[in-house]
């Protein structure tokens, strides 16, 4: 161990330790042992080409032979999506995340490039906008999930970048017109605002991440005693894993951050650069035993610059399908799946993966790694005449960035529990150089490999 640090001391030392980091993340978790191809004339349709789709099928063409292997997608562009916090730091061009959907298929892969227009379960059929109808004989759900920007009263797209206004998870242009405006606001100072939807979401470290990557560039620019950072929280925490929030918290604090709880985001006012929140009714219990209600309200927060963040849901074809918990994330549309062998627990032959999931944890790129695995061991073993071992253990990683070279390399379960893939090296809770390279460097070529089914 000691010649392990040593050779880490130094540049070249931390970042082939980022590499081998990478490689070892990309190693770790319920990979399979890959045994001779399964003979079988199953139809397997797999909706989304993004991260978890495309891993999917291209890991499904290497355990199956016959098998026919079908991804329903309209869009013509793969987005790297673990970039666009960089890209919206002025850290990457845009076309740092942009690849073409087809070029990470392999030829065993049917691509049908248009979008899913209605999923019938019962029938095992699938419509695709044009109305030609697939039949499967097992689907798998990778659709991600989608942005309902309208649900932000008075905000459009093609607000971002004028005006103050940002939202680096639309796209990659987005992304780097959310780093123009933050550029320019960093350059005068001001208010800044930040805050994160009510919803489930995607990442959900990114808001944290752009509040801490912001406050960065006003220190380094000399403009940060001339601004204030406003952090709207949608709730009483900052993050859902308890030991990380009060890690969070401390730096806020540390930071000079004026948090305000209980906020959720529903409209924006561009002229008047002002956010709209709703703030539900709260009880106090006092000393003497009496309750004071504050109903809810609706309060203003004025900004010179905001990172726009809407409520995040399934897809509506997925929403329509009847696959949705009824009684769970009611309104969102996550689709009902076993947490730990996410095949659907109401139609044996549906898997999901990815952002789509009905479970606690799981909708990072990360835990597409962990989770591929699982529904293709799952998948694989009932095509063979076996039964599925593989778990999902709720997996999910953030490299909390905390400042340009500094990063947390957060990892956790569906316990809450830290999970760290290296225990006595990388202190999760530390900020630290090497898991900022992790994100800038390593994560990448790491994100590529599961792509196209090697990790």
């Amino acid at each position: 161990m000691e010649e392990f640090m040593k050779g880490a001391t130094s540049r070249r030392g931390f970042l082939g330790l980022a590499a081998g980091g990478a490689a070892a993340l990309a190693v770790a978790g319920p990979g399979t042992a890959r045994a001779e191809p399964v003979r079988t004339s199953a139809k397997i349709v797999i909706l989304g080409a993004g991260a978890a789709g495309t891993a999917m099928a291209n890991r499904l063409t290497e355990r199956l032979e016959g098998a026919s292997i079908t991804i329903v997608d309209g869009r013509q562009q793969h987005w790297y999506q673990p970039g666009f916090t960089l890209v919206a730091a002025g850290l990457k061009p845009a076309s740092y995340t942009l690849s073409d959907t087809g070029d990470w298929l392999s030829d065993g892969v049917k691509w049908v490039a248009e979008h899913a227009a209605a999923i019938d379960p019962d029938a095992q059929i699938v419509t695709t906008a044009s109305g030609s109808r697939l039949d499967y004989d097992y689907l798998v759900v990778a659709t991600g999930l989608s942005l309902d920007w309208d649900a932000v009263e008075g905000f459009s797209l093609d607000m971002v970048g004028q005006n103050g206004i940002g939202a680096l998870y639309a796209g990659p242009e987005q992304a780097e017109a959310t780093w123009r405006a933050m550029d320019a606001f960093t350059d005068k100072g001001g208010v800044a605002l930040f805050g994160r939807p009510a919803t489930e979401m995607k990442c959900a470290g990114a808001p944290l991440k752009y509040t801490f990557l912001t406050d960065d560039y006003l220190r380094r620019k000399g403009r940060r005693d001339a601004s204030q950072i406003v952090y709207a929280a949608h709730g009483k925490s900052l993050f859902s894993v308890p030991v990380v929030d009060e890690k969070a918290k401390l730096i806020f604090d540390e930071r000079g951050f004026d948090v305000r709880w209980n906020h959720v985001l529903t409209g924006i006012d561009a002229g008047a650069k002002t956010a709209h929140y709703r703030v539900p009714e709260s009880r106090a219990l006092a000393a003497d035993g009496t309750v004071t209600v504050t109903p809810e309200r609706e309060v203003k927060i004025g900004f010179d610059f905001t990172n726009v963040i809407p409520p995040q849901r399934a897809p509506q074809v997925v929403r329509e399908s009847g696959l949705s918990w009824a009684d769970r994330w009611v309104g969102q549309g996550w689709i009902e799946v076993d947490p730990g062998t996410l095949r659907h627990r109401r139609y044996p032959n549906v898997f999901g993966v990815g952002d789509i999931n009905g479970v606690p944890k799981g909708k990072t790129a990360a835990s597409v790694k962990w989770q591929v695995p699982v529904v293709e061991d799952h998948l694989v073993a009932e095509l063979d005449g076996r039964e599925g071992s593989a778990i999902y253990n709720g997996y999910t990683s953030c490299p909390m960035i905390t400042k340009i070279g500094r990063a947390m390399l957060i990892e956790f379960d569906y316990e809450n529990r830290l999970t760290p893939s290296f225990p006595g090296v990388i202190a999760p809770l530390e900020e630290l150089w090497i898991s900022w390279l992790m994100k800038e460097i390593a994560l990448k070529p790491t994100y590529n490999a599961m792509l196209r089914g090697k990790v």
